[in-house]
């Protein structure tokens, strides 16, 4: 007689379940595309902006090109702009790695040992005070013209982000889970298994979002101040000669690099923290 005084579970109550959770995910992607249409559609907004200005009040290509121009610029010279790309590119890769590498790794020792820590980390501040124009020539006459020099100055700057950000999240972990992980006599290894790391991964993907973009940018300066390839070179190059429209065009393939590595930034973080995708479904 367990089922006696329960009011009757009708079918449309039953079905209810099944059928929110897909209106759910069609709200949410309704949603992304509205997003997706706001921002594309300000994008071609500027741009035609951009274009009537330089229709109407007659600017002169050298001072400032159309973004019809810059198209076909980007048609005409993908050869040239293909070329200097991949150095830049791989000067990019390469210092990103190894910043964030020995960023992280130095983030790990600041956690385990309070001396590693007050030693070097003054030192990181204050080699992060100095000006990255100011330690690219000091670089390039100490390493060369070649490709050395372009990747330690794209790890020197991304270091210092990921270096703070991955400290804080290691330590800003819950007192009460690391209470208990004591309790239950968790190794150090354990503990930094199940515990910090974890934690440690929203601050560190935020800090590699930055550090994708900044390592492009030490790539180029470097390639300023003493390169013969590159889109930093090509940047002044047409500068020089006047070359306006190939300079915007080179400035477009930069800054669609950058847009790139922090897109794939966004992606890993997507499936390197499946539990946030979990909580995002739940809300």
């Amino acid at each position: 007689m367990a089922g006696v005084g329960r009011p009757p579970v009708s079918a449309r109550a039953v079905a209810r379940p099944a059928t929110a959770a897909p209106r759910a995910r069609r709200r949410r992607g309704e949603a992304s595309w509205r997003r997706y249409a706001v921002s594309v559609g300000t994008f071609v907004g500027v741009l035609a902006a951009w274009q009537v200005i330089i229709v109407v009040f007659r600017v002169p290509d050298y001072i400032a090109p159309s973004p019809l121009q810059v198209i076909a610029t980007l048609r005409t010279e993908n050869g040239t702009l293909l070329k200097n790309t991949w150095p830049t590119l791989i000067e990019t890769i390469l210092g990103f790695a190894a910043g964030n590498l020995v960023a992280i790794s130095a983030a790990v020792g600041f956690v385990h040992n309070r001396t590693f820590r007050h030693s070097v980390y003054p030192i990181a501040v204050t080699v992060r005070t100095l000006p990255i124009v100011a330690i690219s020539p000091i670089l390039v006459l100490m390493l060369g013209n070649g490709y050395a020099p372009k990747v330690a100055i794209a790890a020197l700057i991304t270091f210092f982000p990921t270096l703070v950000n991955m400290a804080d999240g290691l330590a800003a972990v819950d007192q009460q889970a690391l209470e208990l992980m004591r309790v239950l006599s968790a190794s150090r290894w354990e503990v930094f298994r199940y515990l910090r790391w974890p934690n440690s991964l929203p601050y560190l993907f935020s800090a590699l979002r930055i550090a994708s973009t900044a390592a492009l940018l030490g790539a180029i300066v470097g390639e300023w101040i003493g390169s013969n390839t590159g889109l930093g070179y090509l940047i002044i190059a047409a500068t020089a000669d006047y070359r306006t429209p190939l300079l915007y065009a080179t400035m477009t393939v930069a800054s669609a690099l950058a847009l790139l590595m922090f897109n794939l930034v966004t992606v890993i973080e997507h499936y390197a923290m499946p539990w946030r995708r979990t909580n995002t479904r739940l809300e």
